[in-house]
């Protein structure tokens, strides 16, 4: 093997070693990454059943239930257009409550309860996550849209 090779083969064995860092690289960002799915999304089936996800919107009023001697709590978040059951096991965070902005972030059961390993709320009354905003606006219009007009 003439020198002119060996540098050849090690620049060729440099490339493949850089090519299988950036693929394992890649696929433990896209293993880490969290995608937002609104409850319309998750009743059209899109959201993943077998990875975690996040999903967000509006604590429907008189939702929340509470399971007396445990830490368990149930609530609906909806868009407007649907809703989807939560179902966490902890603390809540101080500004929960219903009619709250709400993200939780866990997985889907086979039943379609979203099991939640996190709950976060709205931090003040001005701001609200922007995947929330715009989920909740495609919300209330399809709501809109579905209902019937009088006349």
């Amino acid at each position: 093997m003439t020198a002119r090779q060996r540098r050849m083969a090690f620049v060729a064995l440099i490339v493949a070693g850089v090519t299988g860092a950036a693929v394992f690289a890649l696929q433990a960002f896209e293993e880490n990454l969290l995608y937002y799915y609104s409850p319309s999304q998750i009743a059209a089936g899109e959201a993943p059943a077998s990875r975690a996800f996040r999903v967000g919107g509006l604590v429907t009023d008189g939702s929340v239930q509470r399971e007396s001697g445990s830490m368990e709590v149930r609530f609906a978040v909806t868009d407007y257009a649907h809703s989807v059951t939560v179902s966490y096991s902890g603390i809540l965070p101080d500004l929960f409550r219903e009619g709250q902005g709400i993200i939780a972030r866990g997985r889907l059961g086979a039943d379609g309860l979203f099991v939640a390993d996190e709950v976060l709320a709205k931090h003040d009354e001005n701001y609200m996550p922007p995947e929330v905003a715009e989920s909740l606006h495609k919300g209330r219009e399809a709501a809109q849209a579905a209902a019937p007009t009088g006349g």
